[in-house]
């Protein structure tokens, strides 16, 4: 059975549905933005691929010294969105040619990634950032990796801009 979204009113096939982690910059925006496309059924803020195994703090992962980035979880409906259309929303709201920054964020912990968990997705990002490339007048330094690990976020920081609707962000919408 097809459980109902009432805030996208969308029937999803959660039986189906495929993962993604996204790292671009300051994990609020990124959050807020993702859970606004279409056939995107969760999001969750955390931290990702960093040398430290276990959980993290935020306050941790602010030394730069965990190797973490800031990352959202992304479970989405193939059926509704593909992987290559959820990647073009992610990077029309990042630099992917900016190493450890976005906008006013900077250091490890903000740097760009799409993080997988499996082989079929490491192919499909990989050919949609070959052909994207020549949009950029710099190489595009953006993360692809197999996801290494992750743990959430405090409670604090899931769906921060909800909670509070004037916080930064450094994403426009």
């Amino acid at each position: 059975m097809l459980p109902y979204n009432i805030n996208r009113d969308i029937l999803f096939d959660r039986d189906n549905l495929k993962e993604i982690y996204l790292a671009g910059g300051c994990f609020w925006g990124v959050d807020a933005y993702m859970e606004r496309v279409k056939g995107v059924y969760s999001t969750e803020s955390g931290y990702a691929n960093g040398h430290k195994s276990g959980e993290v703090t935020y306050k941790e992962v602010c030394t730069g010294r965990t190797g973490h980035t800031e990352a959202v979880f992304v479970k989405y409906d193939p059926k509704i969105i593909d992987l290559e259309n959820l990647l073009k929303e992610f990077f029309s709201i990042i630099d992917p040619t900016t190493l450890n920054r976005q906008a006013a964020d900077i250091g490890t912990q903000y740097r760009t990634g799409v993080y997988f968990t499996n082989d079929e997705d490491e192919e499909i990002v990989k050919k949609f950032i070959e052909s994207i490339k020549d949009n950029y007048r710099s190489p595009i330094v953006t993360e692809v990796k197999s996801l290494e690990n992750y743990c959430p976020a405090e409670e604090y920081h899931q769906k921060y801009l909800e909670k509070n609707p004037g916080g930064y962000c450094h994403i426009q919408f």
